[in-house]
């Protein structure tokens, strides 16, 4: 007997809502089954019913002294950070949408060593934060504007421009040197960093996220389109440092702070490190600074420079913007050569 031949499979397609052809079932077999998802509604009511029953231990959990504090760091530093992070987008946006590459090659010296301080020096126009710098700094390099020069615009944006160094005046009226010193010592950093950069930095370590370009769009459909891009990337980071900045706010000692301001070096690297931790806003950083009175006023210097160039969110949202290996090169290069200028300045201006 001569072997039998399969029949081609000529099961009817039909069209699916979305206008693909869909293959039916064959006869017998039922109609093919669909993948459930879990309803987002049903996920909330569970949720919230377990949230219900659980109220109890969740109260108590909350009412604890270290939880306490760790709500209270983490509200503050998103809050602070939040308006000025959407500044940021919406400038990055505005940069990425409307205004010409060419603009940039215009504005800035071609040579990068020259750039790199008109860059620093350009960060003093923009009345945000570490949060606002980033993103406009990755809007930057993606309109082709050098890294180094880009660079020294996030590290000099958040510390020289008018509002930080009106609050610094604020919180320091007995001290007006501090207002010349962290503008002084912040630029010297930037422009540092940008140019250690550009000698040492290597292009696969710097990695800013592609963005499609918007075929067909207009300019306002565009514009909003980045915004919702750049707000969904770099908040999630935000959040994400935020937390980490709280939980170790809420377990440092109190009093390892108390025993480090009375050494003159120990009290520099103390309050950069507090720096870090605590991820303050460039904003209102010299206020907590200022009630700092037992450090001295070159570690006090510390805290503001280093501040708004290295903290745990900033860390982050490089990280997220820039790639992780830039952020795990760039921040601790940053640390080193703030501390250390810092430590100068405050030396010579205070």
């Amino acid at each position: 007997m001569s072997p039998t031949k399969s029949a081609p499979d000529v099961s009817p397609t039909r069209s699916a809502p979305d206008g693909s052809p869909t293959r039916s079932a064959p006869d017998g077999a039922g109609p093919a089954e669909e993948p459930r998802h879990l309803d987002p509604s049903l996920l909330l009511v569970l949720t919230l019913l377990t949230a219900v029953m659980l109220q109890g231990p969740i109260r108590r959990a909350l009412a604890a002294p270290v939880m306490q504090s760790w709500m209270t760091v983490f509200v503050a530093v998103v809050v602070q950070a939040l308006p000025f992070l959407v500044l940021g987008v919406l400038l990055s946006a505005a940069i990425a949408v409307f205004v010409p590459p060419s603009f940039f090659a215009r504005a800035l010296p071609e040579r990068p060593v020259l750039a790199v301080p008109v860059a620093g020096a350009a960060g003093a126009v923009l009345p945000g934060c570490e949060c606002a710098s980033v993103p406009v700094a990755g809007a930057l390099v993606r309109r082709g504007v050098t890294p180094a020069a880009a660079l020294a615009f996030l590290l000099s944006a958040p510390a020289v421009n008018p509002v930080v160094l009106t609050a610094t005046a604020v919180a320091f009226p007995d001290d007006p040197r501090m207002v010349l010193a962290r503008f002084v010592a912040s630029l010297l950093v930037a422009c540092a960093m940008g140019w250690l950069w550009h000698r040492l930095g290597r292009a696969d370590w710097l990695r800013p996220p592609s963005r499609p370009v918007p075929g067909g769009r207009g300019g306002g459909a565009a514009f909003w389109g980045s915004v919702r891009h750049d707000v969904m990337h770099a908040g999630g980071f935000l959040v994400v440092g935020a937390m980490a900045a709280a939980t170790l706010k809420a377990v440092v000692p109190a009093e390892w702070l108390s025993a480090a301001a009375g050494h003159p070096v120990l009290s520099v690297l103390a309050l950069a490190v507090l720096a870090v931790l605590l991820s303050i806003c460039s904003e209102a950083d010299a206020f907590v600074a200022a009630s700092l009175t037992q450090f001295s006023l070159t570690a006090r210097l510390a805290f503001l420079v280093v501040g708004p160039m290295v903290d745990l969110k900033l860390f982050a949202l490089q990280a997220g913007t820039f790639g992780r290996a830039f952020a795990l090169r760039f921040a601790p290069a940053t640390f080193a050569t703030a501390v250390a200028v810092s430590a100068l300045t405050g030396a010579v201006l205070l």
